[in-house]
């Protein structure tokens, strides 16, 4: 594991206090009622809209903005909660630029597309500060299901069940629910406590308990579930981190980007944070642009992004690439770790230019030397502590469509489970669907 000591040149309070707040502030800021009518107005309410065939949850997109620009906002809502209980985060952290806003036909025809995300915060937003659930429980079915893992798909499935009427205990080894968006998103996409509020807001349903500081493997097994609950949804994310595996990642300031970021969403004064003054971020996906701009935002003089593929391999979309590129964060393409240089700290990072051909990876021999006196690894996490009783394969749990796996009576999804790509409305999704065939299943 990489060493997570301080190291010289890591500090806190790089900034004048005032420039925190201005720098973490919301990256879009909500629509107002105008705004919203302006922005709905502009959609076709295609028959055939293919942006809801993108969405992965299906949320019926024409008719909840037709219910916004007929001034019928908490509809509106109910038509996104329905398909989508997460709807007020996603709106806030779905890539929805490369969801249903690719595909739209003002985007294909214009190059700007309806703004479906912030219309969907506008219409949740409005609803959830009202107080009001939409959602009523069905009656009792006498039925327990036990969820492990508060976040995304866990939520999705717990409320789901709870709505059909089963109760459910969801078990988290942390403190507080939410998963990857209470701990592993850009402290910008999600302000003022949004992922604790929705989850109090999601729990209005009923028939939800979650228990926290519980872990399988950690006194509980997935055999002993099996046998005190009548199903058993497994939602245990990602937990382990890729090894760097170069010269020198044991050094201090070579640490996990996933650590970072849950460091930074925890945090209650942003000015107590270390970070270098010279930072370099090894990935290209969604956590190395997090990790990038937040450490830019905290106030290092430089932050590198080096990714061992070309631009259009990144799993980042290219808006969130260029979002980095805004904040003054280098992007590097085409390079990968050799090694991490330093006495006891790390002081320099270097990398050896790639070249691609035929999807296979080759260093060209060129190497490149970047001062560094922080080190961010975002290249990926394994699934940790695979329970016992369920198949296995690439580092995922195997569900079929249904979610699931291979031991009856227990389902998967999300991050953990083999699926469709990791983001927040697919475990929704996942979850959700889970939830359904669970129901099936107890009441056949």
């Amino acid at each position: 594991m990489p060493n997570s000591q301080m190291t010289p040149g890591v500090a806190p309070g790089r900034l004048p206090t005032e420039t925190y707040s201005n720098n973490f502030a919301d990256l879009h800021a909500p629509l107002d009622a105008h705004e919203a009518a302006v922005a709905a107005d502009r959609c076709y309410f295609c028959y055939d809209a293919p942006c809801q065939t993108a969405c992965p949850t299906e949320i019926d997109i024409p008719m909840f903005i037709r219910q916004i620009s007929t001034g019928m906002v908490e509809s509106a809502a109910a038509t996104i909660f329905a398909q989508n209980i997460l709807g007020g985060m996603c709106a806030r952290v779905c890539p929805t630029e490369t969801l249903c806003e690719e595909v739209c036909v003002r985007e294909v025809a214009e190059g700007k597309p309806v703004e479906i995300g912030r219309l969907q915060r506008f219409a949740t937003d409005k609803l959830m500060a009202s107080g009001v659930h939409p959602f009523t429980r069905a009656a009792a079915t006498g039925k327990k299901v036990a969820v492990v893992g508060a976040g995304p798909a866990g939520l999705a499935c717990a409320h789901r069940l709870a709505m059909q009427g089963h109760d459910v205990v969801v078990m988290d080894g942390r403190a507080k629910a939410g998963g990857l968006n209470e701990y592993g998103i850009a402290a910008y996409k999600s302000v003022d406590d949004f992922a604790h509020r929705e989850v109090d807001w999601l729990l209005q349903i009923g028939g939800i308990t979650i228990e926290y500081g519980k872990r399988l493997g950690d006194g509980m097994s997935l055999v002993d579930l099996s046998a005190g609950y009548d199903a058993v949804f497994l939602a245990i994310g990602m937990g382990g981190v890729n090894a760097l595996s170069a010269d020198g990642d044991d050094l201090g300031g070579v640490v996990d980007a996933v650590d970072f970021i849950s460091d930074l969403r925890q945090a209650g004064d942003m000015s107590k944070l270390a970070v270098g003054r010279n930072v370099v971020v090894i990935g290209g996906g969604m956590t190395a642009v997090d990790a990038a701009v937040q450490s830019k935002l905290l106030g290092a003089d430089t932050v590198t992004m080096v990714y061992r593929r070309g631009k259009a391999r990144m799993a980042a979309s290219v808006y969130e690439q260029e979002l980095a590129t805004s904040k003054g964060v280098r992007i590097i393409y085409n390079a990968q770790p050799v090694a991490m240089h330093g006495e006891g700290a790390v002081n320099e990072a270097e990398f050896e230019y790639t070249s691609e051909a035929d999807g296979a990876l080759k260093g060209t021999g060129e190497t490149v030397r970047i001062a560094a006196d922080q080190v961010f690894l975002a290249i990926g996490q394994t699934l940790e502590g695979a329970p016992d009783g369920v198949a296995v394969e690439r580092g995922k749990i195997m569900v079929d469509d249904a979610g699931r796996t291979s031991m009856k009576g227990v389902w998967a999804g999300g991050d953990c489970a083999s699926g469709g790509d990791d983001l927040t409305v697919t475990a929704v999704a996942e979850g959700r669907d889970a939830a359904i065939d669970i129901h099936a299943t107890l009441m056949a």
